[in-house]
């Protein structure tokens, strides 16, 4: 990311924070991306007479660890029939299940280019594959269209109707939904302590030695060491404050609990989770529900609450799907993934309107509060 500056980064498109000049930077300064990591950073630009046209985050993997869009199997089933499956070419934000733009280009021209020029890539360099995880549907529909295969999953998402508050929220509710999240509320809010949803300069280096805690304590639980290294959160403190939302629980003068987000143009990312003491629904509290709040203050559109857990169903996160795309080099493999996909995308669709219909919305139209 040194290689350009965040002035010229930053102009090709919308302000995400997880493709920001910033952001990217950070993993990289803090050593959480690069020499052993398993995530090198072998970005994508575009110049026309030295101008940076477009771009495109990109990292030579040696492994599938931290991506959320699932190819264990891909890959074990391409090594079991005695091909290598890494190095591979992922074009995403590292440890981030969030929909965002990867082909960072005003014109769509230069976005076909970034696309093509990718796969070029990945022949000439001898990679098994190229994938773009967590796209958004107009690169998706591109990709499709450039012959890319496509890869439909989904995730819960909270959208804003408009409410004006957290009670309107409810209102939309089914009566029985409604009240099951009052009780956790007060069971949450009942823990002994009070809770803080701190941005920018209000956050400071104690706050981060605290969640840095919490996020050990989750990395070790889910991924066996943390992804993040600690130098990440210094540089969040530096130059990502602005674009983060730390929610805490402190009891007793001491942080228990905390909760991540960074705040997009349109949207909440609720990123990570941490505690160091149980309490009753304090999870979904500093997770979902202060999150929901947190998003009509601001006037989001909606919050996204990370990969999996159908448990925010009844919270008001309903699922959505997810899009990403993926070229595979051998032909006779990449056959057999079409089929997985297309059965899978099936799968997907129905149990999206499955779980939207047994939601927990209200039937005559209440979701519009």
């Amino acid at each position: 990311m040194k290689e350009t500056s965040a002035a010229e980064w930053d102009a090709l498109g919308k302000d995400d924070p997880f493709t920001s000049h910033r952001f990217l930077l950070a993993l990289e300064e803090s050593g959480s991306v690069g020499p052993g990591t398993g995530w090198e950073p072998r970005h994508l630009i575009a110049r026309i007479g030295g101008v940076l046209v477009g771009a495109m985050p990109q990292y030579v993997k040696s492994h599938s660890q931290g991506e959320y869009i699932f190819d264990f199997n891909w890959a074990d089933a391409y090594m079991r029939a005695g091909g290598e499956y890494y190095p591979k070419l992922q074009a995403s934000v590292p440890f981030t299940p969030a929909t965002g733009p990867r082909l960072l280009a005003q014109e769509e021209g230069t976005r076909r280019a970034l696309l093509q020029g990718a796969v070029q890539i990945a022949e000439q360099s001898g990679v098994s594959s190229f994938h773009m995880t967590f796209c958004t549907k107009a690169e998706f529909e591109l990709g499709g269209e450039m012959g890319l295969m496509q890869r439909v999953t989904q995730q819960f998402h909270w959208e804003n109707k408009g409410y004006a508050d957290f009670d309107a929220f409810l209102a939309a509710l089914s009566s029985r939904k409604r009240k099951n999240i009052r009780k956790e509320r007060a069971a949450a809010q009942g823990f002994g302590g009070e809770i803080l949803s701190l941005t920018g300069d209000q956050i400071q280096p104690e706050h981060w030695d605290a969640f840095w805690q919490f996020y050990q304590d989750t990395g070790a639980r889910k991924w066996g060491t943390p992804y993040l290294t600690r130098a990440f959160f210094d540089e969040a403190q530096k130059y990502l404050r602005n674009d983060i939302l730390l929610v805490l629980a402190k009891r007793e003068g001491r942080y228990i609990a905390g909760a991540l987000n960074f705040i997009g143009a349109d949207t909440l990312f609720g990123r990570y989770w941490g505690a160091v003491e149980h309490h009753p629904n304090l999870h979904f509290e500093l997770c979902y529900y202060q999150a929901i709040e947190a998003a009509i203050a601001r006037g989001l559109s909606r919050v996204e609450a990370g990969a999996q857990g159908e448990h925010k169903l009844a919270r008001g996160y309903l699922p959505t799907p997810v899009y990403s795309l993926h070229w595979i080099r051998d032909k006779g493999f990449a056959q057999a993934v079409q089929r997985f996909l297309e059965a899978e995308a099936e799968a997907v669709h129905e149990d999206i309107e499955e779980l939207t219909e047994i939601g927990p919305f209200k039937r005559d139209g209440g979701q519009n509060g």
